[in-house]
């Protein structure tokens, strides 16, 4: 069999897609014969071709990404509204002819070999995804090939855009390459400096695929007063007297909150803080052009804002609206049309009194719900119950939990400020994902909302998520991916196509087990969202021990497993081991030293066994969510 690729122009991500179809292609069938030609343009006097590239049938948009697959024994189209949609194409046509992108890295391709001849070779895909928006955050602990990696799996699922969070994410690298803590990965120290490099490389592979760039958020409140604003650490040092008439009057006390720059609101009401934020934006927007959404973020942190008698009299939302206008004001001045991001979260949640955005088509806003609960789905309330919404108290708000309040709030936004362009940033595989160790539920829920986005009134998602979430299997995300691309797929159908690609005939069986342990572990126990029961976690625990050795006597599982996905199952059954002793002693009633003991074991394997499966599993953030965030909850 021959198959003539004929290339529409000499665009980088139409090149790419070129090479990913022969590249994948002759993975599958070694006999077939590829033939990669090159025109200006289509020509319809050329035929016994496959075409690829722009669909001249559609108007070029970068908003609307549409695929165009007409491919019979080998000869056809594979064409698509914008450049990263062609990419998307290709990948669409592999998977229709049994390729599988089940979690980022080779590891998680499945390429099968079979024979290409002609009957093979037919495909026929005409689909525009159900959002706008279909991106990925820069989150965890991460290397340079753990984030390329996600890069390059984000279209090979639909997916469409990539956040690097800060001016230089130092952050996210410095936790994987300065880390001490686990001495089977050996420190390699990188600087802000090098970190940059890093992220040069990675914009180049994020450009290469021409997706959607977002970028920032995190250190407007810091960069443009001298400040670093890269992470999370306390200033070292005195604050210079020049910033702190800025900084937000706290306590009676302008000083940094926690003493952690990045957690500092300033004083929004000062003209010169908002000229001062406003124009390091701008300056920002003129010189990185290739950004196509900015994000504008305030503090991190809640409850953190100034209460000086000019801040006291409008709710910081209000001064934010304010800096908005300002800012659109001045890229409008100098010609830059980058998108800003506007975000709703924490405080901001609480909608301005008197402001009112004056040009909507600047701002996308962000919903940001990082205090609700995972137990339940964004549509999983009666809408037509009205909920009571709490007043603005400053410094006194408690965050809301339910996803009704965060879905109203919500809604006061899209309907008295933004009601066009605006995606979810949402956390689900953030820390929420390590207290369901069967990832089945977590995968459920998160499928849910991604289809129900539009019932809600947002046109996307993009996850602010660890790069490294694939473990033990790479569901959660691949549903996700498959929910945004259509919100009519069944997450049952997603199921047992994501268990057969990667057990095969074992599939339904690892489905039903890890659907057990999802049950057994109970992620709204662990969320302590139930009330405090040392027995029924002693059972569970007991149950789980028995439901694993069981599963894996049953189906031999083994550490040297060729199957990828069998080896990380082996890796997880002995981890969910140790991983019940924790719970059992920490929420059983054990004592102190057994406690201590259970989470030393626990530890030392997954620190063990991280040069492993370091590319699915980021045992730093594993660590933090499961000791800091949720048994702290059950202390309280």
């Amino acid at each position: 069999m021959k198959l003539i690729l004929a290339r529409i122009g000499n665009h980088p991500t139409v090149v790419m897609a070129q090479r990913e179809i022969s590249r994948y292609l002759s993975r599958m069938d070694e006999t077939l014969t590829l033939e990669e030609r090159i025109y200006a343009a289509y020509d319809p006097a050329v035929s016994d071709v496959l075409w690829l590239g722009l669909d001249i049938s559609l108007p070029l948009s970068q908003k609307v990404d549409e695929i165009n697959i007409d491919v019979t024994y080998g000869i056809g189209h594979i064409t698509a509204s914008n450049h990263r949609s062609v990419l998307v194409a290709a990948y669409r046509f592999l998977y229709e002819l049994g390729c599988r992108y089940l979690f980022p890295g080779r590891g998680g391709e499945i390429v099968p070999t079979r024979t290409l001849d002609a009957a093979a070779l037919t495909v026929s895909v005409h689909e525009s995804a159900s959002y706008r928006h279909r991106g990925m955050c820069i989150e965890g602990a991460v290397s340079y090939e753990h984030v390329r990696d996600m890069i390059d799996w984000l279209p090979k699922v639909g997916m469409n855009g990539y956040f690097m969070q800060f001016k230089t994410p130092s952050d996210f690298f410095k936790r994987f390459y300065n880390s001490t803590a686990n001495p089977h990965l050996p420190a390699t120290p990188v600087s802000d400096e090098d970190v940059a490099h890093i992220w040069e490389r990675l914009e180049e592979e994020i450009s290469l695929r021409s997706l959607d760039y977002h970028a920032v958020g995190h250190g407007w409140t810091c960069e443009p007063f001298g400040v670093s604003g890269t992470d999370w650490d306390t200033f070292e040092g005195e604050i210079p007297e020049s910033i702190r008439p800025y900084l937000a009057l706290v306590n009676g006390e302008r000083t940094f909150w926690g003493g952690i720059p990045l957690n500092t609101n300033l004083c929004y009401s000062n003209a010169v803080v908002r000229e001062k934020m406003t124009d390091a934006i701008v300056e920002y927007c003129v010189s990185h052009p290739a950004v196509n959404f900015l994000h504008f973020w305030l503090a991190d942190g809640k409850n953190n804002h100034c209460e000086c008698e000019r801040c006291a009299v409008l709710p910081p939302s209000d001064f934010y609206v304010m800096m908005l206008n300002e800012l659109d004001k001045k890229l409008s001045a100098v010609g830059v049309t980058t998108k800003i991001v506007c975000l709703i979260y924490v405080d901001l949640l609480w909608e301005p009194v008197r402001e009112r955005i004056q040009n909507p088509d600047r701002f996308v806003l962000m919903f940001a719900p990082i205090t609700r609960t995972y137990s339940h789905a964004f549509t999983d309330f009666d809408a037509s119950q009205a909920i009571e919404l709490s007043p603005y108290l400053r410094n006194k708000l408690k965050m809301p939990s339910s996803v009704a309040e965060n879905v109203a709030r919500l809604a006061k936004w899209q309907t008295e400020q933004l009601g066009g362009d605006s995606f979810d940033f949402d956390y689900h595989l953030m820390w929420d994902h390590y207290i369901d160790p069967g990832y089945m539920e977590c995968a459920r829920i998160l499928h849910t909302d991604m289809t129900n986005l539009d019932r809600i009134g947002l046109g996307g998602m993009v996850s602010c998520q660890t790069q490294r979430a694939a473990f033990p299997t790479g569901l959660p995300m691949y549903a996700m991916a498959r929910g945004l691309w259509d919100r009519n797929s069944s997450f049952a159908r997603i199921c047992d196509e994501y268990f057969t690609a990667a057990f095969g005939q074992d599939g339904q069986a690892v489905q039903m087990y890890l659907s057990s342990l999802s049950a057994l572990f109970d992620p709204v126990y662990l969320r302590a969202e139930k009330p405090r029961d040392e027995t029924g976690v002693r059972s569970r625990c007991a149950r789980v021990r028995a439901l694993i050795e069981r599963f894996r006597c049953e189906h031999a599982l083994r550490l040297d497993d060729k199957n990828i996905s069998r080896r990380h199952l082996a890796y997880h059954a002995d981890i969910c081991l140790l991983y019940a002793d924790v719970l059992e002693t920490h929420l059983g009633g054990g004592s102190e030293e057994q406690k201590c003991a259970a989470k030393q074991a626990l530890m030392d394997y997954v620190q063990a066994a991280e040069p492993t499966l370091h590319a699915v599993f980021d045992v730093n953030n594993f660590e933090d969510s499961i000791f800091r965030r949720y048994l702290r909850r059950h202390s309280k």
